[in-house]
């Protein structure tokens, strides 16, 4: 069976240019569209764009995540974060092809004390995770094929993320500190491309779909677990403790944020036999890429 043809949108952010590499690595035929390519603010140009080209599947990456720009740009978040991601599902359906949209932990209230599955009722509360909530029933409403893809705490090696700012501030000074009192699941974006490739042939379930690491913490967790393996690594660190912070001491924060968004995997499993390893050996692992690139 020939490679699908597969188009990522968003290709030049953290978890579409690890998807690029990786596909691509493996085998995919692949081809991507960073945003300087591809805006998803103008309709005409994403149809111009893509309405020519012939695949099988496409990858929507991109998004116009900043949560407190969408609270305050509320137009702009919803044309990014639902319409454009309605054009694009559009666009695969005519072409037969299957959309697969990646949207967020976000959708949901942060309510609950036990991870979210699939068929928990999403009720965002904020503009950004309305905006993402919007993007979701858009697409599926074009197509039932179409799949999307919640992931939360992104992290990888091409873009910085938490654990690269973390680490930056523990070399600089002898003060860290992280919100303690939010709880979620970070997803290292080389495990996603191995989770989620297949659903690029061989799984063709449409819905939605959650895909993290395995597990759940806190941020002060999260950057405690970063700091302890590069000071395990002989990172010259000033700062080996993370202090706990929390959200409502956060000036800068404007959207409202759940403070429990952890999201369960068994869909996954289920569908791929396939399991997430544990977040804190994704996060060995990166940390170890970044000490013997010396950080």
């Amino acid at each position: 069976m020939s490679a699908p043809r597969v188009v990522i949108v968003g290709s030049g952010g953290r978890l579409g240019a690890a998807l690029l590499r990786e596909w691509r690595a493996a085998g995919e035929n692949a081809t991507g569209f960073p945003r300087a390519g591809l805006d998803l603010a103008n309709d005409a140009q994403i149809r111009a764009v893509l309405e020519p080209l012939d695949f099988d599947v496409l990858v929507n990456c991109a998004a116009q995540t900043n949560v407190d720009r969408c609270e305050t740009h509320p137009d702009e978040a919803h044309r990014i974060n639902a319409l454009a991601v309605q054009t694009l599902g559009e666009i695969a359906a005519s072409k037969g092809a299957r959309a697969l949209h990646i949207s967020t932990d976000y959708v949901f209230d942060g309510a609950k004390t036990t991870p979210y599955t699939e068929e928990d009722p999403a009720e965002p509360i904020s503009i950004y995770g309305a905006s993402k909530r919007a993007g979701e029933t858009l697409l599926l409403e074009v197509s039932e094929r179409h799949l999307v893809v919640r992931v939360s705490w992104v992290f990888g090696p091409d873009r910085p993320s938490f654990i690269d700012a973390i680490l930056k501030r523990a070399l600089a000074g002898p003060q860290v500190d992280a919100i303690a009192d939010k709880i979620a699941v970070p997803t290292y974006t080389l495990d996603c491309a191995r989770l989620l490739r297949p659903f690029l042939r061989e799984v063709k379930e449409g819905g939605a779909l959650h895909l993290c690491n395995a597990g759940e913490c806190t941020w002060q967790r999260y950057g405690q677990a970063a700091l302890d393996c590069a000071a395990a690594g002989g990172a010259p660190l000033q700062a080996r403790v993370v202090a706990p912070l929390k959200m409502a001491d956060i000036a800068a924060f404007i959207a409202r944020r759940p403070p429990y968004s952890a999201m369960s995997t068994e869909k996954l499993q289920r569908l791929t036999g396939l399991t997430p390893r544990p977040w804190q050996a994704a996060v060995e692992e990166y940390v170890r890429g970044k000490l013997s690139d010396r950080l």
